[in-house]
């Protein structure tokens, strides 16, 4: 099977300017491509999951990838997708968070040797003349053409400021930089980048001519694996510091059932004949899958000894099996229990399992909290600080939020 094959069956392309050139390129190792990340935060997310796993693939295969870091359209902001003005950020924060997103893709990307690279279209984007933008950018755009695109549509009705609207073009610049600079050949993207993609060739076509238009490819990832890393409420982080691997594993061993043999296909690197296999899964069988999918995307992020601690501890928590030691932890101290012992509604807020003891009242009057696997039904339940001494009490709300909480 040839990569592009490969990425078809894992369900990864949803569509393609010229498919032919693509196998071509990257089943020969011939491709130098890009994928944009906006460093909007300090940490990468789960929805970038899927972008880092493909330029991993397309490397392994002897492709270079190239990570464009948006610090200079991150100054603008993007509407592709959204309703709103994203909050504008200051420039030390920007290059904060591009400091993070550096260390984080290593873990995914090797960037020794030139067998990759990482730039950032602040290099380029901050030192543009805007009246050198106007004429020998601007031109080539047709603003009726632009609104068109259904990114744009979406803002119209609430507003599309005039910083927004040039989003597009500052995208298109970036691949026409890249071509130019890089020889880079090809540009991925989600579905909603669909448009700025095809006027990053367009504005190539223009600027050098139909032969370098040609060499231009743009392959639109799956927009429901893009959308795998957004399947459940909360932001899932890479930064372990943000989001533990404990969390991490849960929130990917807790999958809808539905989802679990597509993530497992789209974003682990196990053989495609071992997932078929499990094609035909069901029931308990489903459980084992979600198992798989945490452990290979745990250790892919923060490494096998992290992976084995997490799952070690989910089972701890769930089967009865597996090492208590594990889990998250919060601890108490004689401080906490200076006036009164602990109702069990403190120890809820403590733990973080309730934001509130109005919360945590409503959680223990509907019969959702444990601890130590015993249902506790009385709010005024009370607890000293001894109670939490050698290996603490787990306290659970509802079947996903838990804490062990144990005296230091």
């Amino acid at each position: 099977m040839t990569l592009y094959d490969e990425l078809v069956a894992r369900g990864l392309i949803a569509q393609v300017t010229d498919e032919a050139e693509i196998k071509e390129l990257i089943n020969n190792g011939k491709a130098t491509f890009y994928i944009g990340f906006d460093p909007t935060a300090d940490s990468l997310h789960v929805g970038h999951f899927m972008a880092l796993c493909l330029m991993k693939r397309l490397q392994m295969a002897g492709n270079k990838p190239i990570a464009l870091i948006g610090g200079g359209t991150a100054m603008i902001g993007d509407p592709s997708g959204r309703t709103d003005m994203r909050q504008m950020m200051t420039t030390e924060t920007i290059a904060h968070n591009v400091e993070c997103f550096k260390k984080q893709m290593s873990r995914f990307i090797d960037f020794s040797d030139g067998k990759a690279l990482l730039v950032n279209n602040a290099d380029w984007l901050m030192d543009l003349n805007y009246i050198d933008v106007l004429r020998e950018v601007g031109a080539h755009f047709s603003v009726n053409r632009m609104l068109s695109h259904e990114c744009y549509k979406q803002r119209m009705e609430r507003g599309l400021t005039f910083l927004e609207f040039n989003y597009m073009i500052m995208q298109s610049y970036d691949f026409f930089e890249l071509f130019q600079k890089y020889g880079c050949n090809m540009q991925f993207g989600g579905d909603d980048q669909w448009a700025n993609m095809l006027g990053g060739t367009e504005l190539i076509r223009r600027k050098l001519g139909k032969d370098a238009y040609a060499m231009t490819i743009n392959l639109l990832l799956n927009s429901e694996g893009k959308k795998m890393g957004k399947t459940q409420s909360g932001a899932v982080w890479l930064d372990p510091n943000k989001t533990s691997p404990f969390d991490f594993y849960q929130y990917w061993r807790n999958v809808a059932d539905s989802d679990v043999l597509k993530c497992i296909r789209m974003l682990t690197f196990l053989p495609l004949e071992q997932i078929d296999e499990m094609d035909h899964w069901e029931g308990s069988q489903l459980n084992q899958a979600k198992e798989i999918l945490a452990f290979e995307l745990t250790k892919l992020v923060h490494g096998e000894e992290e992976a084995v601690k997490a799952q070690e501890g989910a089972r701890a928590l769930f089967s009865g099996a597996g090492d208590t030691a594990n889990m998250p932890t919060v601890t108490v101290t004689a401080d906490d229990f200076a006036e009164r012992d602990m109702d069990i509604m403190a120890v809820l807020v403590k733990a973080g399992l309730c934001d509130s003891r109005s919360d945590a009242r409503r959680a223990v009057q509907q019969g959702g909290v444990t601890v130590d696997g015993e249902k506790v039904t009385d709010i005024a339940a009370s607890y000293k600080l001894d109670d939490f001494t050698g290996d603490g009490k787990v306290v659970k709300r509802g079947k996903k939020k838990f804490a062990k909480v144990i005296a230091e």
